[in-house]
């Protein structure tokens, strides 16, 4: 009976393995990468869609309604209306800016994942 032991493999192959496998995590960090891009330039493409179509409804919107109620004050009222909705607007636009900010500072960071996924990595190889 040979009671050799199997030879276990070279250094060189298990250097080649831990190789392999530092160079499939990384390659899974940059799909994930890649795929975190291409959310991020879809909404980004999204966003810009919605933010032309409202301010052009919402320019078009603003400008007949001033007119109509302009032109519903007699002549010697119209100043004041008009600076009225001026006053308006200017209330409106300051809202929006907050509300745009807040939303913005908001958001998530681009790539959250992949960079938790990273600090996963360092950590596990630090143990």
């Amino acid at each position: 009976m040979d009671n050799a032991e199997p030879a276990s493999p070279g250094f060189f192959a298990s250097v080649r393995k831990l190789l392999d496998t530092g160079l499939a995590t990384l390659q899974n960090r940059v799909e994930l990468l890649a795929v975190e891009f291409q959310e991020e330039k879809d909404h980004a493409v999204e966003l810009l869609m919605w933010v032309v179509a409202l301010l052009f409804f919402g320019i078009l919107t603003v400008v007949v309604l001033t007119a109509t109620i302009i032109l519903i004050f007699p002549q010697e009222l119209r100043v004041y209306a008009a600076g009225g909705l001026t006053l308006l607007y200017l209330l409106g636009a300051i809202w929006a800016f907050l509300g745009l900010r807040t939303r913005l500072k908001n958001r998530p960071i681009p790539f959250s994942a992949s960079i938790e996924e990273i600090k996963k990595d360092r950590e596990w190889l630090l143990k």
